[in-house]
């Protein structure tokens, strides 16, 4: 690379859910740009992802976004030394638009394409520069992961734990069996009558918890490290049905709202179960495999509750537990650009016949 950089320049493409973005990131590390333009006032109304909605939404802002951040970076096509895509998993329509888009840049610029898991840049976001991203700046320290590590991902389509040795080298430790956390919080919002998407709602709900009596069921599932929270819905949905009935509120009107105490209370305890359970994992498997550090992200890594638990359980034992900003934990281009450019490292490169692969693995057991 020219002028003294520290490593390739990618431009990188993300597409897979409701979220369309285009970063410009730097050895895997500085983020130079990282524009996002989010679905989520449009899907509101559904109370979820509308596929062939997120699809054409993909294709209305996909070149403005481009636009932005070229103006963002300050860079040239002649910096760039490769652009990185998101080819799965995700939504089939909405990886399609950034694979084809992706590929028309490489080829037309001349520039190597490199394909990224989606969960991959969960996992690397933890590498991106948080004293110099633009997506945070609030001068948050910044610390790289330590191998071998644990990674915690969870998100609104995905909830694992993995063991990484090295970079680019994952061994599956334990994945939900059923929904992901992010699904669960989601669907337990709409029960609460609260908006879309569910985790932010009910972060800011339980926060104004007075009483915290209501304890919900945790799906402990033995020793295994696997989740499940198909069950954690099921409990939801009767316990707010009864808290309905306490209040006389009318079973045939979900317009009838709760009290915003209740509401508040119901978060909490619902809030309490999912931490508990995904932090207790962690702690853990972090222990049982000899981790020096531990790496949280995806969407539900946002959550104030699930951060904060989590690097205070693992600082106790002595292990740094690298979160990144909130604004890199839900899905952004600055992750492909990072998951990207260690994989240019280690010569991956796609071909014009990249295909979008929706249920992409990251890791097996």
């Amino acid at each position: 690379m020219s002028g003294g950089r520290n490593g390739p320049l990618l431009l990188a493409v993300e597409s897979s859910c409701d979220e369309t973005s285009i970063a410009l990131v730097e050895g895997g590390r500085r983020i130079h740009a990282n524009v996002v333009a989010s679905q989520v006032a449009m899907h509101a109304a559904a109370g979820g992802i509308v596929p062939e909605v997120a699809a054409r939404a993909h294709l209305r802002w996909i070149v403005p976004v481009l636009e932005e951040a070229w103006s963002e970076a300050a860079l040239e096509w002649s910096d760039v030394d490769g652009v990185a895509v998101t080819y799965g998993p995700g939504l089939a329509g909405s990886l399609l638009v950034g694979i084809n888009f992706a590929k028309a840049l490489a080829y037309v610029r001349g520039k190597p394409l490199i394909g990224v898991n989606h969960l991959e840049g969960h996992v690397y976001a933890a590498w991106l520069s948080a004293s110099e991203s633009a997506a945070d700046r609030d001068g948050s320290a910044h610390e790289e992961p330590v191998f071998p590590l644990v990674a915690l991902v969870v998100s609104g389509g995905h909830t694992f734990l993995a063991e990484m040795r090295d970079h680019l080298t994952y061994r599956l430790l334990g994945q939900t069996v059923d929904d992901a956390a992010g699904e669960a919080f989601d669907k337990v919002g709409r029960l609460l009558g609260l908006g879309y998407p569910g985790g932010p709602e009910i972060m800011r709900a339980a926060a104004g918890a007075t009483r915290r009596d209501i304890v919900f069921p945790r799906a402990w599932m033995g020793t295994s490290y696997d989740f499940s929270f198909s069950g954690l819905k099921t409990a939801a949905r009767r316990i707010v049905d009864a808290a309905r009935a306490d209040e006389g509120l009318p079973a045939d009107d979900p317009k009838a709202r709760l009290s915003r105490e209740t509401i508040a209370e119901l978060a909490y305890g619902f809030q309490e179960s999912v931490v508990d359970v995904l932090v207790t994992k962690t702690i853990r498997a972090a222990e049982e495999t000899s981790a020096r550090s531990i790496v949280l992200g995806g969407g539900v890594a946002a959550n104030r509750v699930l951060r904060e638990r989590l690097v205070g359980e693992a600082q106790a034992r002595g292990l740094p537990c690298i979160v990144p900003p909130p604004a890199l934990c839900t899905d952004n281009g600055a992750m492909i650009g990072a998951a990207g450019a260690w994989r240019l490292a280690a010569g991956d490169r796609a071909g014009l016949d990249l295909d979008a692969r929706p249920s992409l693995p990251l890791a097996t057991r």
